[in-house]
């Protein structure tokens, strides 16, 4: 039987469809709430068994950064912790507290500009639901305008998985033989070996059984060389490297190839933001942000104890990169708690880098990129303030 997103719109199922919006409850257009500055609302909560299925947010705000400032959560059947936690932007899609149109079948950033957050997702619950918002941003949020989606159902069936999201973030060393020094593409020697995945930067780590079933994954690269010779890696029930589940490559992972840096959005993976070019040349690659994104919704990734899902930074892990993610995943309950979040001050993105005052050592910006640009990398990022690892 067809297991694609539209295989079962023409079943009919005994369940109702409710609606929790922030409509204007005295019949006017003030269809909004507001989220004062340190407080948490509770946008939903709903008893008994049934299925979100559709979530619309879209924010006014004082606060430039209110998307990585603004914290959503979810509860799951009177759990104490979330199983949702995120910043908002981050969890639809939208990287660094900015703005940009996003295109995927489970999660969306729509137009204008990106303004509207969607998802998709379905999530089932049995004995009750919870959504909160935490604004830990520097002004109130003036407009809040959502809808939450959801059917009733007398109960669910016992093998549906619970939702989980959760945000991660780590400014990564440069884990070579070679000590500090960043070494992708060979430029100081030849390549280490990585025999283990105990530096990789970590998507997730639940304990269960469950499926996970994606990623969206932000990168800050505070020079130009390229971010994606690291491998996936997914260690399932507590198996040993290299596991049931290795890649090849970053790009490799996220169904891309030969380095890419243009804009692409398929309803399962893609590049919903690069940095771009300078003047189409030279080509300075992926110096600044880049966004990522890969779900297995045809492919989920199966666990019966346990998952350890990460990713090289750089091959061997020997780049220093910026990095940011939400991971997404399917598990049954109870799960364990997440890891404290970052501090809103911890979450706060690092400026960027320009591009168009950069000299190089031996080439100026306007000659080739040649391998000279990753040998100057390091100086430069120190000359802009930072020392080994970019901000620091």
């Amino acid at each position: 039987m067809s297991q694609g997103p539209l295989s079962n719109i023409a079943k009919i199922i005994d369940a109702r469809s409710k609606r929790i919006s922030s409509y204007d409850r005295k019949g006017g257009n003030g269809d909004n709430i507001q989220i004062p500055q340190g407080e948490t609302v509770t946008l939903a909560q709903m008893e008994g068994a049934g299925i979100v299925k559709h979530i619309w947010i879209t924010i006014s705000s004082k606060d430039e950064m209110h998307r990585r400032n603004l914290v959503l959560r979810a509860y799951w059947d009177g759990q104490e912790h979330p199983s949702i936690e995120s910043p908002i932007g981050e969890f639809f899609g939208q990287g660094w507290g900015m703005k940009y149109n996003f295109i995927s079948l489970p999660l969306a950033a729509a137009p204008a500009g990106g303004n509207a957050l969607v998802c998709y997702f379905p999530m089932p619950f049995g004995k009750g639901a919870k959504f909160t918002i935490e604004n830990q941003g520097t002004a109130d949020v003036d407009a809040f305008y959502y809808y939450i989606d959801y059917e009733e159902h007398e109960s669910i069936p016992d093998d549906m998985g619970r939702f989980h999201a959760w945000y991660h973030q780590e400014l990564t060393g440069a884990e070579s033989d070679m000590g500090d020094v960043e070494n992708e593409w060979t430029v100081f020697g030849p390549f280490a070996d990585n025999p283990s995945d105990q530096f990789n930067y970590l998507f997730c780590e639940p304990e269960g059984q469950g499926h996970f079933v994606g990623v969206n994954y932000y990168i800050n690269s505070p020079g130009p060389i390229w971010y994606g010779e690291g491998d996936d890696m997914f260690l399932v029930d507590g198996e040993a490297w290299p596991g049931s589940a290795h890649g090849t490559g970053t790009e490799d992972y996220f169904n891309q190839s030969w380095c890419p840096d243009e804009h692409y959005c398929h309803p399962y993976f893609g590049t919903a933001r690069a940095p771009g070019r300078l003047n189409d040349s030279p080509r300075f690659g992926w110096l600044g942000r880049t966004h990522v994104y890969r779900f297995h919704l045809e492919d989920p990734i199966r666990f019966k104890k346990s998952l350890r899902a990460s990713i090289e930074h750089g091959h061997a892990n020997c780049l220093i990169l910026d990095l940011a993610s939400v991971a997404y995943w399917y598990q049954t309950t109870p799960s364990k708690p997440f890891p404290p979040l970052p501090a809103v001050d911890e979450r706060q993105p690092r400026p960027e880098i320009g591009t168009y005052t950069i000299t190089l050592t031996e080439n100026n910006a306007t000659g080739n990129c040649t391998a000279d640009v990753h040998k100057w990398r390091e100086a430069w990022r120190q000359g802009k303030g930072g020392g080994i690892q970019y901000g620091k």
